[in-house]
């Protein structure tokens, strides 16, 4: 059972209790009683769970970086906001779309239910949008034929269990569609662009066509769909290996790093409070 379904029993039961000794219970006990604690708690707690509920549902859902995939943009435990609104209102537990706002764009960091198991959430960038022919080929992209220009910057380090790892880091330029944004990643030069013997069956793997030798493939993206990849390259599963994500998997747009205890702990503060690129 999810978080969001667990939280909107209790809003609903604590609701029932509160509206029940409105109507019912309240009328039957004297003016100077105490409440029975069976009625006092969940009235108090109806108000706050009923704004946790629609905050989360409607507004901005936090979220934890589980896993390295998204480095150098989002590191291991990096606490983030989703705006649950910026592609439009969905109803709560079903995330059925209500009312369209906009499209993701390419470049957009989102969250998603994770297509091979829904009651999973991933986190990647959006690299393609519906219609669009995506080409990663040794290690760059290009989109609808035009090149997304690499920067090198230098390397990226970090502690994965006890294995360390370094990677080449580049700042990459996003043909969003509405202009170019800028980005971190991160790729491990001796690995290949894609491993075609990981590559699993998928919903429109026709659209897609692999080099045998690991070069690089080349991806139609069907309509109400998405390609996303993470940012660490070559240390993520994504579009590449189990297929497109369809827009009703979509769960919102990551825009914010609010807490991560190592930031913190250090003193460094190099996180927290920043926007996600």
């Amino acid at each position: 059972m999810n978080f969001a379904l667990m939280l909107f029993l209790a809003t609903v039961l604590t609701g029932g209790v509160a509206l029940a000794d409105k109507v019912y219970f309240a009328k039957g006990r004297a003016a100077d009683a105490r409440e029975p604690w069976w009625i006092e708690y969940p009235k108090s707690f109806f108000p706050v769970l009923l704004i946790v509920f629609l905050l989360r549902s409607f507004l901005a859902e936090p979220f934890k970086i589980p896993s390295s995939s998204m480095r150098p943009t989002l590191e291991v435990g990096d606490f983030i906001l989703v705006n649950k609104f910026a592609y439009g209102l969905r109803l709560p537990i079903v995330e059925q779309k209500i009312v369209p706002i906009s499209d993701p764009r390419r470049g957009d960091v989102v969250v998603f239910r994770y297509p091979l198991n829904p009651s999973q959430d991933f986190i990647k960038r959006v690299i393609g949008t519906p219609g669009d022919t995506v080409v990663y080929k040794d290690k760059r992209l290009t989109v609808n034929g035009t090149p997304w220009p690499q920067k090198s910057d230098g390397s990226y380090s970090y502690l994965e269990g006890l294995r360390f790892e370094t990677m080449l880091q580049f700042s990459e330029n996003v043909d969003s569609g509405q202009g170019s944004k800028e980005h971190a990643a991160a790729a491990d030069p001796t690995m290949p662009s894609v491993s075609p013997g990981q590559v699993r069956a998928f919903p429109g793997r026709e659209n897609c066509d692999y080099n045998l030798d690991g070069s690089g493939f080349t991806c139609k993206v069907p309509a109400g769909h998405y390609f996303v990849m993470g940012d660490n390259r070559d240390r993520s599963d994504d579009s590449r290996y189990w297929g497109f994500v369809p827009d009703d998997h979509l769960r919102g747009r990551a825009f914010f790093v609010w807490f991560n205890w190592d930031d913190i702990s250090s003193l460094a503060f190099k996180r927290v409070g920043t926007g996600i690129r």
